[in-house]
């Protein structure tokens, strides 16, 4: 297997998995109402995925948009922010990600091995919420990837952002006041190395 298809593989799995993470982000921080949510499974465990067509449509778009930078080894960390109603962010779920050319092991005990590591980094994040303090009303998320310089030749190249344009992010809308970090899980396999933490204002006020 070439370097090309190893990183196809990172990226196969690790969109996969920051789908269903995000909407478990949404569902377990109470951002919107547990009625839209539905019951699944991924990875073996019971996951809540967002039914609203606007939100699954936006994560989507995401998720395809981050696809195609993981196969090209572009993204370093990829940010879940969640913000006051007055843009004020407060909780940002990190997932640091690197990616590897050099694995070799496509055995389906590896799979599973590493489905075992993605069930445990979801499992974390359902008991997140005991970590964190409680949000305020009507907030609000985005979601923020942090790439290598070269990534903008990239995502012009494989018009990436053709029906999904990225912007820069605002400095107001990144930074967060006096915060703390809640480690969550790592991993390290063949392809890549995934980290997630919290970083959790300690001023939720809005």
């Amino acid at each position: 297997m070439d370097a090309i298809n190893k990183y196809q593989v990172s990226a196969d799995i690790l969109s996969e998995f920051v789908e269903v993470a995000i909407h478990s982000i949404l569902y377990n921080r109470g951002l919107y109402p547990q009625g839209v949510f539905q019951r699944r499974k991924k990875y073996s465990v019971p996951v809540q995925m967002c039914l609203h067509p606007d939100v699954t449509s936006y994560i989507c778009n995401i998720v395809e948009s981050i696809k195609v930078l993981l196969e090209e080894g572009e993204i370093e960390k990829i940010v879940v922010v969640i913000l006051t109603r007055h843009h004020k962010p407060i909780e940002r779920f990190v997932f640091e990600i690197a990616t590897s050319s050099v694995g070799s092991n496509t055995s389906d005990q590896y799979l599973l091995e590493m489905e075992g590591s993605l069930r445990s980094f979801l499992l974390k994040l359902t008991v997140c919420d005991a970590m964190l303090q409680s949000l305020p009303e009507d907030c609000t998320w985005s979601v923020h990837i942090h790439t290598r310089e070269s990534a903008a030749g990239k995502i012009e190249e494989k018009n990436v952002v053709q029906n999904f344009p990225w912007v820069e992010a605002d400095e107001r809308q990144t930074l967060l006041e006096d915060p703390k970090i809640v480690p969550l899980k790592s991993m390290k396999s063949d392809y890549f190395k995934l980290q997630l933490f919290v970083e959790e204002s300690s001023k939720k006020k809005p």
